[in-house]
């Protein structure tokens, strides 16, 4: 890849100088098999403005993207939009060389990167405290801030650039892509799914604040020619689309769907699933069967947010449910989901344990719990059967009156 593309010039005069990691497999916890970004976007104007920085690690790559643009040293405004690591941690080095640059950020943003990197002369920083609203001329454009406090951080914001309508939106409408296009128009088979994953792993806990968003973007009267996350690739051909899907998501959206996730340890409990997959299908409903130990969480909780109805089943070890299915449950309860309902089952030995513990960590992550779970001993025998099949068709029912 030549300069011309390592410094893509997104709009005259704007540039993409972010980096790419290509070797990124797990974002705090959230799996990423296809890799992923940090941007950051380089305003050449009369005031030169950076927006947003990358990872530490990833600082001098980004600044050598800047350097082959304008020396570092002549930037004058940074804006951070975020203070988690991957997006701020750059900044220590970018300040660096841009000793006289004004910082621009949220109240929270100014006390987060105090709190991160006070110790390293950010206290020496010249800094902007900015809401929603303010207005920042840097020449022959203007940049307007806008807060989103809780999307997903208390310090978050985002960046419009009026005239060009581009909205640099940091961690929102973003994915975890990581791909040599910067453009989701050029990703074969785009990245709506990507998004979607994004959305259901780190966002799903905000929808409420999402929809809030979008009234205050409607009353702002903001249009948007190009959407710029902070990961990922840049929403052009139809930023609308993107914006649409949050929407969709947020107000929680489902088809008709059952899940069917499990762990097992001598197949006991898998024998049940399989059944109770089966009744599901006889019941005419689309189901999904998920071994934890051999299935990602983080695309699960894709499928989840779209499944109106799970069910949840666990071999009984130790008196209580298996490893895995606690940690699924602690990883779902984080997530929030809502409006879902559950069903626990699972097997056990000499003394039961699994199938309570998991009805009572299901209640406690906000699952309407529609019956009492099933459970059998040892193994499954035609009865235990036919009991998960007829689970599995008044899944279907159900997950058919919830999505209507």
């Amino acid at each position: 890849m030549g300069p011309k593309d390592e410094n893509l010039e997104i709009a005259k005069g704007i540039y993409w100088v972010g980096v790419v990691d290509w070797n990124l497999r797990d974002f705090h916890g959230y799996a990423t098999p296809k890799g992923g970004t940090y941007n950051a976007y380089l305003i050449v104007d009369e005031k030169i403005t950076l927006i947003d920085t990358v990872k530490a690690e990833f600082a001098p790559e980004m600044i050598e993207r800047i350097r082959r643009i304008v020396n570092p040293s002549k930037i004058d405004y940074v804006i951070s939009n975020h203070v988690e690591m991957d997006h701020s941690s750059g900044l220590p080095a970018i300040m660096e060389l841009a000793k006289d640059a004004k910082v621009f950020c949220t109240k929270h943003g100014k006390t987060g990167l105090n709190e991160h990197y006070g110790a390293g002369g950010c206290r020496n920083w010249d800094f902007e405290v900015v809401d929603t609203g303010y207005e920042l001329d840097i020449g022959s454009r203007t940049l307007m801030f806008i807060e989103t406090p809780m999307l997903h951080w208390p310090d978050s914001m985002q960046t419009y650039l009026k005239g060009d309508k581009i909205l640099f939106s940091n961690d929102a409408f973003g994915q975890h892509l990581a791909t040599s296009v910067r453009f989701e128009d050029e990703v074969e088979g785009g990245a709506i799914e990507d998004a979607a994953i994004y959305y259901a792993n780190i966002l799903m806990p905000f929808g409420s604040k999402v929809l809030k968003y979008a009234e205050k973007i409607a009353d702002l009267g903001l249009e948007f020619d190009m959407i710029a996350p902070a990961h990922g690739v840049i929403w052009r051909e139809d930023p609308s689309c993107i914006v649409e899907a949050y929407l969709r998501w947020a107000k929680r959206e489902v088809i008709p769907k059952v899940l069917v996730i499990y762990d097992t340890m001598w197949n006991s409990t898998e024998i049940m699933a399989k059944e109770i997959l089966e009744g599901v299908r006889e019941g005419g409903v689309e189901a999904k069967l998920f071994h934890l130990r051999k299935n990602d969480w983080s695309m699960m909780l894709k499928e989840l947010m779209f499944s109106p109805v799970i069910a949840l089943g666990s071999p009984t070890m130790h008196g209580t449910m298996f490893f895995t299915v606690s940690g699924f449950l602690t990883y779902l309860k984080g997530l929030r989901p809502k409006d879902k309902s559950a069903v626990a089952f699972g097997s056990y030995g000499w003394g039961g344990g699994a199938v309570k513990g998991v009805e009572e960590m299901l209640k406690s992550s906000g699952f309407d719990i529609t019956e009492p779970g099933l459970q059998v001993k040892y193994r499954p025998y035609e009865d235990d059967l036919k009991a998960c099949r007829d689970l599995g068709i008044r899944l279907a029912e159900l997950a058919l009156n919830k999505a209507n």
